[in-house]
């Protein structure tokens, strides 16, 4: 993409600022965020930065493509206060989209999430039966439901809308990820506690797995999406999955550590144990495959630790 105009809704955020930055290299890119998941520090300064929230009007939506990355990310802060949840995630994305469309914007890329498909241990494509096991998911599935009908109602015009159904997206403390402290991915939080010599706290026995994506790979499959006007829902995983026991011995592996984890029972009803993407939707429609191996995910993931030595 190149001399587009962009809005980038959680802009601020862990992969909001990924794709904002990148994104800025070659076009004009406005990143919007209110603060509460993401922070300005984590943009260069040739993205300009709005402080604003998704429910708000007048939003700059005056554009040629919107990202709509914006959302309270984790099933804990929407259990917190569901109201404000289903305000934020579902309310705040109808918003955007509708000012967008006021506003002649025809291209819309949106963030979704895979744990509407539970646990799964085989490659999940996106036809596969959901569900709403949690506030969270269930926000998300109010998104994918209002831009089916946009799509539908739109048909007739070039207005597109694709969900992006994101795996396990993971960058490290040494990135924008910080900023989400005990909201980060697990290996990230695992890597600080293990580089710092403290136990890591694994659930049930550590057998869990999940489909590791890198952000780099996520914003590539993002900027993807749009060029190519997606419609629908597309995953966004590297189609391998590893345990967390695993991630534990490589992450010790590059550390040059010996920490055992310690194991506490699993303390969330309708806990998600496996993830594993098809993602060969999004590879037949644009050519997207992963570049970055979970081997090498880590070895990123441990480097600033590696550098303090």
């Amino acid at each position: 993409m190149q001399d587009a105009r962009i809005l980038v809704t959680g802009g601020g955020g862990f992969i909001g600022s990924n794709l904002a930055n990148t994104l800025a290299e070659e076009n004009e890119v406005i990143a919007l965020d209110n603060g509460y998941l993401g922070t300005s520090d984590n943009l260069d300064e040739s993205v300009q930065y709005i402080e604003a929230d998704v429910l708000d009007e007048d939003l700059p939506t005056d554009v040629d493509v919107v990202y709509h990355l914006a959302a309270l990310s984790s099933r804990e802060l929407l259990e917190d206060n569901p109201v404000h949840g289903a305000r934020v995630n579902v309310d705040g994305f109808v918003n955007v989209v509708e000012q967008a469309i006021a506003d002649g914007c025809e291209t819309i890329v949106y963030a979704s999430t895979s744990s509407i498909y539970g646990s799964r241990t085989t490659p999940t494509p996106e036809d596969v039966d959901v569900e709403a096991a949690t506030g969270y998911d269930a926000s998300m599935l109010g998104r994918e439901r209002y831009a089916e009908y946009y799509n539908d109602f739109y048909a007739d015009t070039d207005l597109t809308l694709a969900g992006m159904r994101f795996f396990s997206v993971y960058q490290g403390y040494g990135g924008a990820e910080s900023h989400k402290g005990t909201y980060a991915n697990t290996v990230s939080q695992f890597a600080k506690k293990i580089a710092q010599n403290t136990p890591p706290v694994l659930w049930g026995d550590g057998t869990q797995t999940r489909d590791f994506t890198h952000v780099d790979d996520i914003v590539r499959g993002l900027e993807l999406a749009a060029d190519h006007e997606l419609e629908g829902v597309y995953n966004l995983g590297t189609g391998e999955s590893y345990s967390f026991n695993e991630m534990v011995e490589m992450l010790n592996g590059v550390l040059g550590t010996d920490i055992d984890p310690v194991y506490e029972p699993i303390p969330l009803t309708n806990y998600v144990h496996d993830t594993l993407a098809d993602s060969s939707k999004i590879r037949k429609a644009t050519g997207w495959e992963p570049r970055i191996d979970f081997e090498d995910g880590v070895e990123r993931v441990c480097q600033p630790y590696l550098d303090e030595e």
